[in-house]
């Protein structure tokens, strides 16, 4: 027994943090696209954060419940339903025995992910739970999610199962569901945008770009392409061009690269990058802006705007703490 997948949605995968350290074995990293959508869905169902969880991708699942269990839903703007009401976003969720959850599709925003306390009984090749389709590896077997699929969860650890005591107890009998009262802090909430502006700094390659292209990176607007996916986001705009014709070397990739090939427009790479890049590298966005842009929508404009490296990692520390403060809040909550 588990959850029983009535309708698998148009993308939905099993994903963690990504599978790291085999990189140089031409493994991709993977792993969640919007990893504090990610992260703070597992910190309210008490798991760890890099437990594997569902991402869910434009139309999401209908998913049944064999039996209960405590589960959180983050990310993009959803309207999960059970028994006729909206389940609360970015909180963790008491669902009984033989309820449904519907997810339907996102109002805005890509991708929204769900938690389920204890994590889901799956096997983890290469010490990561996170499906990479191309290879036909990590999730459930290697695969989408599809119709009449059963997920098996394990049982929840001791901080979830404290959390579960006391949703019940604060809950009346009858409800559809149980939930808190409290949500997540506005600073730890993502700034997801129908527009966004996503914070750079300089890419490696970064001075071999005409002037004027640099202007345009930083003043113009750029559109995601149809064909952008979780391996990399394609933008249309002003062609960004070198100052001369040069030959470049493949050399290390992460995620937020951007990259210029020969006709211009830049490539931002995701989650599913390839392991090395050869293109040059105009611009980093910066780890906490990543978000943001797993959450842009095809056709969407964007705007980047250039920072320096200390406000970088002040932006990064405030995040931190904002998880910290988080994960206290839930320890504090389930004594």
């Amino acid at each position: 027994m588990g959850i029983y997948v009535i309708k698998p949605g148009v993308l939905t995968t099993i994903q963690d943090m990504g599978r790291f350290g085999y990189q140089k074995f031409g493994v991709v990293a993977g792993g969640a696209m919007d990893t504090l959508a990610y992260r703070v869905a597992n910190i309210l169902v008490g798991n760890e954060e890099a437990e594997a969880s569902l991402e869910i991708t434009v139309v999401g699942p209908t998913l049944y419940f064999e039996h209960a269990a405590l589960i959180a839903i983050c990310g993009a703007a959803f309207k999960p339903m059970i028994d006729g009401e909206e389940l609360p976003l970015w909180r963790p969720v008491w669902i009984e025995a033989g309820q449904t959850l519907h997810m339907g599709s996102a109002k805005q925003g890509m991708r929204a992910y769900i938690a389920v306390a204890g994590g889901f009984k799956l096997p983890k090749p290469m010490n990561s739970y996170s499906t990479y389709l191309r290879a036909q590896i990590g999730g459930l077997e290697g695969r989408m999610l599809k119709a009449d699929d059963v997920l098996q969860i394990r049982p929840p650890n001791e901080r979830s199962t404290k959390i579960i005591d006391k949703l019940k107890r604060e809950n009346k009998k009858g409800d559809s569901f149980a939930s808190v009262s409290w949500k997540v802090s506005d600073e730890l909430l993502p700034r997801y945008a129908l527009q966004p502006v996503l914070r750079v700094l300089p890419g490696s390659q970064f001075e071999f770009f005409r002037p004027e292209s640099l202007q345009s990176l930083f003043q113009e607007p750029f559109v995601v392409e149809p064909q952008s996916d979780r391996m990399g986001y394609r933008l249309k705009g002003a062609a960004l061009q070198l100052k001369e014709a040069r030959e470049l070397l493949s050399e290390p990739v992460v995620m937020g690269t951007v990259q210029v090939p020969s006709d211009g427009n830049p490539i931002v790479l995701m989650a599913d990058r390839q392991t090395t890049g050869g293109y040059p590298k105009i611009a980093q966005v910066i780890s906490v802006d990543l978000p943001l842009l797993a959450q842009a929508q095809i056709g969407n404009p964007i705007r980047f705007e250039l920072i320096d490296i200390k406000e970088a990692q002040r932006l990064k520390m405030i995040m931190d703490l904002s998880l910290l403060q988080l994960q206290l809040t839930i320890k504090m909550y389930s004594l």
